[in-house]
């Protein structure tokens, strides 16, 4: 989603993220999701020239969700060591301690983009259950007998089971 890196909307792609992480069933995630992509957001907000438009974005493959934000300043940013009694400086320092990875790529000649990675449970949306082999023996016979049936009522019913045919001439 592309938008303007303003405090007030901070707070909406927050709440659209979280949402996001819910649908995809992933609810451990969202406290730490959620405040990585304010620390990045925050971070476009505070420093980016020379607009602060961004675009975010989450990605879920297989046993992983990927965050980013990309701006249009091409300055990488680093992480700093704030003094005790500092009030920001800490945003990156945050998004280290709470992610699984995370990192900075220049994005073309005028940009970059920001990421971090969680680790999301195996699987992130439930699958239908497979069925069991029991399950799967009684539907092969089920079918098995729908085909007998089938066979007595075109009046060909034979004792045992239906002759193999091949598509093989010979």
């Amino acid at each position: 989603m592309e938008l303007q890196a303003l405090p007030s909307r901070i707070g909406q792609v927050r709440r659209i993220v979280s949402a996001q992480l819910r649908y995809w069933h992933l609810d451990p995630l969202i406290d730490r999701a959620a405040l990585g992509v304010t620390e990045l957001l925050t971070n476009v907000h505070r420093h980016a020239e020379p607009d602060k438009l961004c675009t975010v974005e989450i990605e879920l493959l297989l046993d992983r969700l990927t965050v980013s934000v990309h701006d249009h300043d091409p300055r990488l940013p680093e992480v700093r060591d704030a003094d005790v009694t500092a009030t920001c400086g800490r945003g990156l320092a945050m998004v280290a301690a709470l992610s699984e990875s995370w990192g900075v790529r220049p994005d073309g000649e005028s940009g970059k983009v920001v990421w971090f990675t969680l680790a999301a449970p195996c699987p992130a949306v439930e699958l239908p259950a497979r069925p069991s082999y029991r399950a799967a023996a009684e539907t092969a016979s089920a079918v098995s007998r729908s085909f007998a049936e089938v066979e007595h009522v075109a009046g060909r019913v034979r004792s045992g089971h239906a002759p193999a045919r091949s598509a093989v001439a010979g």
